[in-house]
C-alpha cells in the first residue's frame, strides 16, 4: 500500500478552519496561537483558509464533537464560501467524522490527519516512508468502517495522501498485517542504528542531538556546522529523516551531530511511537542542542512543548545547550540578554547568517569537557595503535618514546580512556 500522489489542482484548496476549545481544559495555548499554527499546517499542505470558526464546548458530544447548531453554521459557511475541506483543530473519532460529513456534505479532516498529510509529502528515505505509513495506517485502522467523503473522492486534496485510499474495501486484516510488517522492518532499522551507535561509542565519539520545535532551524544549523547539505525549507516538518554528521571542533575533538524530526505541541502519541527508531538518537545522545526560534512570538510556549516531548522520551534531564536561533530576525535584542541569563548553557546565534557560531562551538567544547578526561600513561612500544587513537579521538599534549614504552599525555573521551590503561 504505497502513498498515492495527488495531481495538483488549479489554485489552493479552500479550507474552513474550525478551532475547538473545551471550557474545562487547562491549556496554556491561546486561540490565536492555535489558529496561527493550524494555518501554517494548512499552508504546508497547499490549502488556503478562506474562513474560520471557533467553537467553545462544555463537553464533547458523542455524535459530532460540537453542538448540532454549530454543525449547521459550518454547513452554511461551506455553502457560502464554496469550501472544499473543513479542518478541525481537535482530533475526531471515525463516527464523528462520518456524521459531520453527512450533514455538511464536505470533506472533513482533523489535526492529526493534517500532520500526517505533511509527513507523507516530505518523507523521502525508505525509513521515513515506512514510519509515515505506519502512522497513517494506525490512524486509519479504527476509522476504516464506513469511510466517508475523504476516501471516496477521486480528486484528492488535503488529507487524502494516505496509504489505503486506492480501494475502499481494504479491510482490517490486511492493514493489521501491514502494520505488523512495518513494525518488524522498523525494528530491524532500530537494531542497525543501535549497532552504529555502539561502534561510535566504542570509538569514544560523543553524540550530540539537535532537538526543537518544527521549523526552529535545526537542519540549517546542521548544514552550517557540518556542511551536511540537508534540504531546508521555511515550513513545518520539512525534515523527517534523522541525519548524522561528524563535527570537528576547534580543539580537534570530534563529535557526532544528529538532526531529528521536529516536535510540536500535543504531538499525537502514536506519531512519537511511529518515529521511535529516529527519536532513539535523542534518547542515546550524550548532549542535546535545543534549538529555539526566538523570533517566534510564542517561543516560550514552543520551548515548553518541546520539553513535554522530551519528558515523554525520558530525555528531559539530559545535559542540554539552549540554542537561541534566528536572532537575525530580531529588531530589538536587548530583552534577549536578560532571557539568556536565565539559563546556564544558552547561546544566541543565527544559523542562517553564521552569527555567533564560534561562541556555540566554544559552548559545545565546554560541555564536552565534562565528558573528557586527561590521561598520562605509559604503554608498550608496540602499541602504536594507541598513539593513533589518542590523535584520532582526543587532543594530544605530548608523545614521548622510550626504549620499551611510549608516554602519552592527552585529553580523550571518558569511554575511551580505559583502553589506554588495559
Amino acid at each position: 500500500m504505497k502513498n498515492i500522489m495527488i495531481e495538483n489542482r488549479e489554485g489552493a484548496e479552500k479550507v474552513l478552519l474550525v478551532i475547538v476549545k473545551f471550557k474545562k481544559d487547562k491549556v496554556r495555548w491561546s486561540i490565536d496561537e492555535d489558529v496561527n499554527e493550524m494555518k501554517e499546517l494548512i499552508v504546508a499542505c497547499g490549502g488556503e483558509v478562506v474562513d474560520q470558526l471557533t467553537c467553545s464546548v462544555d463537553k464533547p458530544t458523542a455524535s459530532h464533537l460540537i453542538s448540532e447548531t454549530r454543525v449547521k453554521d459550518i454547513a452554511e459557511l461551506c455553502h457560502a464560501q464554496a469550501v472544499d475541506t473543513v479542518i478541525f483543530s481537535h482530533d475526531l473519532k471515525g463516527s464523528q467524522q462520518r456524521n459531520l460529513e453527512n450533514v455538511i456534505k464536505t470533506k472533513i479532516i482533523d489535526r492529526t490527519q493534517l500532520i500526517l498529510d505533511i509527513f507523507a509529502k516530505h518523507a523521502s528515505s525508505k525509513e521515513g516512508k515506512m514510519q509515515v505509513e505506519l502512522a497513517q495506517l494506525e490512524y486509519l485502522l479504527p476509522r476504516l468502517v464506513g469511510k466517508g467523503i475523504e476516501l471516496s473522492r477521486l480528486g484528492g486534496g488535503i488529507g487524502t495522501l494516505g496509504p489505503g485510499e486506492t480501494k475502499l474495501e481494504v479491510d482490517r486484516r490486511r492493514i493489521s498485517q501491514r502494520i505488523v510488517k512495518l513494525k518488524r522492518n522498523l525494528s530491524e532499522v532500530a537494531n542497525q542504528r543501535a549497532l552504529k551507535r555502539k561502534h561510535r561509542k566504542d570509538k569514544g565519539v560523543p553524540a550530540f542531538s539537535l532537538v526543537g520545535y518544527t521549523n526552529a532551524g535545526k537542519s540549517t544549523l546542521l548544514n552550517t556546522l557540518t556542511q551536511a547539505g540537508q534540504v531546508t525549507r521555511n515550513g513545518l516538518f520539512t525534515t523527517l529523516d534523522s541525519l548524522s554528521r561528524q563535527l570537528v571542533l576547534p580543539n580537534n575533538q570530534k563529535i557526532i551531530l544528529s538532526d531529528t524530526v521536529g516536535f510540536m505541541h500535543d504531538l499525537p502519541h502514536h506519531l512519537i511511537e511511529a518515529f521511535h527508531a529516529t527519536l532513539e538518537e535523542v534518547q542515546e545522545a550524550d548532549v542535546l542542542l535545543h534549538v529555539m526560534d526566538v523570533s517566534h512570538p510564542y517561543f516560550r510556549h514552543l520551548k515548553e512543548s518541546v520539553e513535554d516531548v522530551l519528558k515523554e522520551l525520558e530525555s528531559l534531564d539530559k545535559v542540554t545547550i539552549l540554542v537561541l536561533n534566528k536572532i537575525d530576525k530580531l529588531e530589538d535584542r536587548e530583552w534577549l540578554k536578560g532571557f539568556e541569563k536565565n539559563f546556564d548553557n544558552a547561546v544566541c546565534i543565527s544559523a542562517k547568517t553564521g552569527e555567533n557560531i564560534p561562541e556555540l562551538l566554544d559552548k559545545i567544547s565546554e560541555m564536552l569537557s565534562s565528558l573528557i578526561v586527561e590521561i598520562n600513561v605509559d604503554v608498550p612500544i608496540s602499541r602504536m595503535d594507541l598513539v593513533n587513537l589518542a590523535h584520532e579521538e582526543g587532543e594530544v599534549y605530548s608523545i614521548k618514546y622510550y626504549a620499551e614504552t611510549i608516554n602519552i599525555r592527552a585529553a580523550v573521551p571518558k569511554n575511551v580512556a580505559g583502553r589506554f590503561y588495559k
